[in-house]
């Protein structure tokens, strides 16, 4: 199992930009399909974004496309999610979850950050 501490959340005014960390311990995350997902009061949770283990192949949500950047740093074990032109509809706890490549689902979860955007 692979540790994932997910970090960079906070407030941002409309408009404004965060960059969320998702940082692993135990095991080398480039091993991993690594994803964000996140979950609004109310709401089920959300595909946000993927990269594969090497980073070439990245996949978005409609909802986040050209706004919001995911990658990979496997030298600091670490994916990054850099979200831009932050809406109040971007507000959630984001989970950054990992899987080996040919699971059926990610096994590997962090404890979420929350994000605010204000009006």
């Amino acid at each position: 199992q692979v540790r994932l501490v997910e970090s960079g959340g906070g407030l941002a005014q409309t408009g404004g930009s965060l960059r969320l960390s998702c940082a692993a311990s135990g095991r080398s995350l480039s091993n991993y399909i690594t994803a964000w997902f996140r979950q609004a009061p109310g709401k089920e949770r959300e595909f946000v974004a993927v990269i594969s283990t090497s980073g070439p192949i990245i996949r978005y949500a409609d909802s986040v496309k050209g706004r919001f950047a995911i990658a990979r740093d496997n030298a600091k074990n670490t994916v990054y999610l850099q979200m831009n032109s932050l809406q109040p509809e971007d507000a959630a706890v984001y989970y950054c979850a990992a899987k080996i490549y040919g699971a059926v689902s990610y096994d590997n979860w962090g404890q979420g950050t929350q994000v605010t955007v204000s009006a």
